[in-house]
């Protein structure tokens, strides 16, 4: 029997073979020896190492050295390093890691490509070869949601590319395509400051995702078919525009997105639909009062028409283009008739009082439209009052001003 520390003999000899190997990587230039069987065997070692450790874990019983089996372990990892410097071939061979079933071999794997990335490395992503790395961590972070550090490949490192950003977008389907926008939005949500780098990179990403909403926005009105029912291409024009309402938030980047062509227009036009749809029959875009506290709204298209009317009120935020632009599409009515309570759209009447705000703070031209939709009853007056404003006559001309605080 091996002594205490000491390996059995086929085990010792495994070890010494390995650390051998470990030595004529470290010294080789080019360092390409390793061929892909080499990597196989390392495999297989570590397997069968790995399991004794387990089951040595699992029988306290079993005649097992633990300390010698971590010493071989570490001596296999120390073997792959030394294969993977500056050899792209073999840093290749180990990508296939990102495949195993172990969801911890994938954690480590997703660990040390995270280390390894720098902004030179990110580009060569764009490579189709290398493209496929991408998209199997984002397959992982899809599968494995309590990965970390596959959310940190992508918020810190691959997002900084737009490029590779809209070369992922390409080759992904509609279902692939809503966990990238969940983590484009995680990025953009984040508190703190942006680099030097992070405005420029923030404004491509606003242009590429404004474009393919405007391309996707029709999709959502498949929603109004059978309850529950679900489209791909929908869900991801929801994601879209919540990513887009969280980009107009941020006023650093404001006055580029409010010029980005044909989004207050698509924005406008979509909630015109989406409300008409929700006239002309009952769906999930029909107003109601009708869920009790014990149900839950659980349908993807919530709050749609909220944040459709958030993204037009950011959009107009002190930008009279784009409030005068509102006015000529004849959004300004479509909105107020948004002013109420609507249980499948949250906050719906705070954003639309917000968005009015927007629209007519130093506008005249809309504040006097405004005013003559309230004379004429086709504006409800407690939701001009809830927006702290009101109507005034001023030499036979309407006015729409702040309401006056009446006297307690």
């Amino acid at each position: 029997m091996a002594a205490a520390g000491e390996l059995p003999a086929a085990a010792g000899a495994r070890l010494e073979s390995v650390r051998a190997l470990a030595g004529l990587l470290r010294e080789a230039q080019p360092r390409a020896m390793a061929e892909e069987s080499t990597f196989r065997g390392l495999l297989e070692i570590l397997t069968s190492a790995s399991g004794e450790i387990e089951q040595a874990c699992k029988d306290s019983h079993e005649l097992v050295d633990l300390d010698a089996c971590l010493l071989l372990l570490t001596e296999c990892f120390r073997c792959l390093r030394n294969a993977c410097v500056e050899c792209a071939k073999n840093q290749h061979l180990l990508r296939t890691c990102l495949t195993y079933s172990d969801k911890k071999v994938v954690a480590y794997c997703c660990m040390v490509l995270f280390t390894c990335l720098d902004p030179e490395k990110v580009r060569e992503f764009l490579d189709p070869g290398n493209l496929t790395v991408a998209l199997r961590v984002l397959k992982v972070y899809k599968e494995q949601l309590e990965s970390e550090w596959s959310f940190l490949i992508f918020t810190d490192r691959l997002l900084n590319s737009p490029e590779l950003v809209q070369a992922l977008y390409a080759k992904l389907s509609n279902q692939e395509r809503v966990p990238l926008l969940e983590l484009m939005m995680a990025k953009v949500s984040e508190k703190s400051p942006v680099t030097s780098e992070d405005p420029n990179v923030f404004m491509r990403h606003a242009g590429f995702l404004a474009d393919c909403f405007q391309e996707t926005c029709g999709a959502v009105l498949k929603l109004t078919s059978a309850a529950g029912a679900e489209d791909e291409e929908a869900l991801v024009t929801i994601r879209l525009l919540d990513v887009l309402c969280e980009m107009t938030s941020k006023n650093r980047h404001l006055e580029h997105l409010q010029a980005l062509p044909g989004l207050l227009e698509t924005a406008i036009d979509t909630l015109r639909l989406t409300h008409l749809a929700g006239k002309q029959a009952v769906n999930v875009f029909t107003a109601t009062h009708a869920v009790t506290a014990q149900e839950e709204i659980s349908h993807p298209a919530e709050g749609f028409k909220s944040h459709l009317i958030r993204l037009i009120g950011n959009l107009c935020y002190r930008n009279k283009g784009n409030q005068d632009k509102v006015y000529e599409l004849d959004g300004i009515p479509l909105i107020l008739d948004n002013c109420s309570i609507d249980d499948n759209n949250p906050f719906v009447k705070q954003w639309a009082v917000f968005a009015i705000r927007n629209l007519t703070e130093q506008n005249e031209r809309n504040q006097e439209f405004i005013a003559q939709l309230e004379h004429k009853r086709l504006a409800d007056s407690s939701a001009l009052e809830s927006m702290g404003l009101e109507i005034e006559k001023r030499d036979d001309k309407l006015i729409l001003s702040s309401a006056r605080k009446k006297p307690s």
